[in-house]
């Protein structure tokens, strides 16, 4: 039987429609196939989204360097270290794959890792070895997909990439995620960049806030790094047993230090158009242009006897006794005989300290007793012993930089100045460097910083607690301070500075009567005093900075001179300070809305450094007998057969900017005109000495002893605003030279050597805003 044959179902639609490559048709050989679309497909809603895979590759940092300095440097004023650079070129080549250049991958990661380094970091420099970079990186990391950043947007709208664990699961940081002020302690530039900029200025309307104490243990240390021309951040950790080495390291960079700067200077550069320059080779062996100063390695005087140089080196003693200058090439003896040194009377010269010295070189010619032999690899200084003595005709002390010439930030300054300032984007104590954060901290300054008010920090030294003459000097201090009933907007200090030492005798040293019970004593009639005046506790800041005479050091010292820097003072006789200052808190404050921030106390190292407004301004604050110091040890010269008129003369014109501000004698008759000139000349030389040697210790370490890794905190490059050098034995005054304000208190209750009349009190007072200081006496 046969059957129905069924239809045929028409056949499905051929994947190719086009039916064949005949001439015919037209069609190529190989047909253009056409695009494939996935299909829109909800995901699940449990499932994460499935990330495109990246095969990684190994990208190496010196391909990626181009690319990372036009986004970092050129874009965003960044600088990477090679380890920043190592750690971004692992994170692209891992991330992206070999499209991080074609398709211009790299460029978006690097562009998100800036943004994020400016908002939560604010420092120029960017580190590899820090956590900042690794939690930026971290958090892009859960973004990446397919090489892309795929919430790019929505990182770029934060306000800081301080990423914590409060981050959400797309690895962008919340808002909930920023750390809050903490009133309590002194401001840090960590919390400038962190918090929203609008938000910030409109809650800190305290010049307190702005305010921070820099101990010397926490003090950041920059090494110079010769071949660049830069400093740069030192890689291993400070110690107090560090390794051999670094007792050299610690001349050898302030020998860098002052060698740079000299090498910047005007009458050290070559004119860069000169209508009749001609260069000449020198018998240095090095050219020389007319008009301009040459400095000669001490190693490059061997075979140029009779010749004169310019020598730059450290003045030195010899085992033998002799004089000798030592440079990082050699050492040589130095004959002074006929030297005049520059200015007459208005400086400080002793070993330990760089200088510049011209004179004639004389070799010895094979004479035994003339010095040791004319080669190299002497046991005198660093690069050998060399024969023959160097006859110095002048001595003078390295040309003064200015601040704004180092950092910036003066217009007239970088207006006239032919290459601008010289470490601008270096930031020396950790609060921000003056190109990233000066311009900003100017303009918030400028707000708080009022011409109608006074912003001024109060310095008093030698508080002797042990002696009641220094407690009733310091309640009349704090009086002056204290607002009267009628007074409707009293204006208190800023900060209150009391430097010791705090006791008149080596505590904890076996003298009677300065043991610990009688030590912890003395900080309570402290504390007793300070209750007095809640309200002058409850709006300024308390800083106290410690003697020799302080514990634990004068344990062991007997109240000689201790290693620089030294600690701040131990908790455990600070206590009944501390309660002090938060009861007035509480009874001024109460409960009610603050206008300002609470009163604070804080203990730091000797030395240490006051900043307000970031790098705007800085304050070195030391306690030591430096003047004592100098007499012992500074070198005489002969009287050369000269006008007396003309030295005199030569005096007068030191760069001063402003006239010495002495205090009078507080004796009945008052001090004749010599007396004040000689205070003045004293003055005037111990401000030039300290200045031009960038350096708050310029001796040797038998002289002076320094904790090798941390004496970079006594460093004054770049130059401070102010410097406060507490010395008992130098007469109170106010000295500017170079942009700098030096001071020197003296004792709070009395004169130089012996006490004042009873209640008789005097301190310095700094305005910060118009970089003035005045030495006051009250009672």
């Amino acid at each position: 039987m046969a059957t129905a044959r069924r239809p045929e179902k028409p056949s499905a639609i051929p994947p190719n429609l086009i039916p064949s490559s005949s001439p015919a048709f037209g069609t190529p050989v190989h047909p253009i196939n056409p695009r494939r679309t996935a299909p829109i497909r909800a995901p699940p809603a449990l499932k994460p989204p499935v990330r495109a895979t990246v095969l990684p590759i190994e990208l190496p940092p010196a391909t990626l360097r181009p690319l990372a300095f036009r986004t970092f440097t050129k874009k965003y004023n960044l600088t990477l270290t090679s380890s920043a650079l190592s750690a971004l070129a692992s994170f692209i080549g891992k991330h992206c794959g070999a499209g991080w250049r074609e398709e211009g991958l790299a460029e978006k990661v690097l562009e998100e890792v800036a943004k994020g380094w400016k908002k939560d970091n604010g420092q120029v420099i960017v580190e590899g070895d820090g956590e900042v970079l690794k939690r930026i990186l971290k958090a892009l990391e859960g973004s990446m997909s397919g090489g892309r950043i795929a919430n790019a947007s929505n990182l770029g709208r934060q306000s800081s990439f301080n990423f914590g664990p409060d981050a959400n699961m797309n690895g962008a940081p919340s808002l909930e995620s920023r750390p809050s002020f903490d009133h309590n302690t002194s401001f840090g530039m960590s919390n400038l960049d962190v918090a929203d900029k609008d938000e910030e200025e409109e809650t800190l309307k305290d010049p307190r806030e702005w305010i921070k104490v820099i101990g010397a243990f926490e003090q950041p240390k920059l090494v110079y790094n010769v071949s660049k021309k830069h400093f740069d951040r030192s890689t291993t950790k400070p110690s107090l047993f560090p390794d051999p080495s670094h007792k050299t390291d610690l001349f050898r960079q302030r020998y860098h230090t002052v060698h740079q700067r000299i090498l910047r200077n005007e009458t050290f550069q070559a004119p860069t158009f000169s209508a009749a320059r001609s260069a000449t080779l020198s018998r240095t062996g090095s050219v020389a242009v007319s008009g301009m100063n040459t400095i000669t390695p001490v190693a490059n005087l061997l075979g140029r006897s009779g010749s004169t140089h310019l020598l730059l080196g450290m003045i030195t003693i010899s085992p033998t006794g002799t004089l000798t200058l030592s440079d990082l090439t050699g050492t040589i003896a130095l004959d002074i005989q006929h030297a005049r040194p520059i200015p007459e009377d208005g400086t400080f010269f002793a070993p330990g300290m760089i200088v510049l010295v011209d004179g004639s070189y004389e070799e010895n010619h094979g004479d035994p007793t003339a010095g040791s032999s004319t080669t190299l690899g002497g046991t005198g200084g660093i690069g050998g012993t060399i024969g023959g003595k160097f006859i110095g005709f002048s001595v003078g002390h390295p040309p003064c930089e200015r601040r704004t010439e180092t950092l910036g930030g003066g217009d007239e300054i970088e207006k006239n100045s032919k290459g601008g300032p010289a470490f601008g984007w270096t930031d020396f104590l950790g609060v921000g460097s003056e190109r990233a954060t000066g311009p900003r901290m100017n303009r918030i300054a400028s707000k708080l910083l009022t011409p109608e008010k006074a912003h001024n920090v109060v310095v008093a030294s030698d508080l002797h607690l042990d002696v009641p003459s220094a407690l009733t000097a310091l309640r009349t201090l704090l009086r002056t301070y204290s607002p009267t009933p009628d007074e409707a907007a009293p204006i208190y200090p800023l900060a209150i500075v009391l430097m010791g030492n705090f006791s008149s005798k080596a505590t904890l040293a076996g003298v009677p009567g300065a043991g610990s019970i009688e030590y912890k004593e003395h900080f309570d009639a402290l504390a007793s005093v300070l209750s007095e005046f809640p309200q002058v506790l409850a709006h300024t800041s308390l800083v106290l900075v410690p003697g020799d005479n302080d514990a634990w050091p004068s344990a062991f010292s007997a109240g000689a001179a201790t290693p620089l820097p030294r600690k701040q003072i131990p908790e455990l006789f600070t206590s009944r300070i501390r309660r002090a200052v938060r009861e007035a808190n509480s009874e001024v404050w109460g409960l009610g809305k603050k206008s300002g921030k609470e009163g604070e106390v804080i203990w730091t190292s000797n030395p240490s450094r006051l900043t307000w407004f970031g790098v705007k301004g800085e304050m070195a604050i030391l306690r030591d007998d430096v003047l004592g110091r100098l007499h012992r040890t500074s070198i005489r010269f002969n009287k050369p057969d000269a006008d007396i008129d003309a030295d005199l003369e030569e005096l007068e014109a030191m760069d001063v900017d402003q006239p010495t501000q002495l205090e009078p004698t507080p004796a009945p008759q008052a001090q004749t005109q010599a007396q004040i000139d000689s205070d003045t000349l004293t003055a005037r030389a111990l401000t030039r000495t300290l200045l031009s040697q960038s350096h708050l210790s310029p001796f040797p370490l038998s002289v002076r002893p320094l904790h090798w890794d941390f004496a970079h905190a006594l460093n004054l490059y770049p130059l401070p605003s102010a410097v406060v050098v507490a010395d008992s034995e130098a007469p109170a005054f106010v000295v500017k030279y170079c942009g700098c304000t030096v001071m020197n208190p003296g004792p709070i209750d009395g004169s130089e050597g012996r006490r004042g009349r009873e209640g008789r009190a005097r301190w310095v007072e700094f305005d910060i805003r118009a970089g003035v200081g005045v030495v006051r006496t009250e009672g």
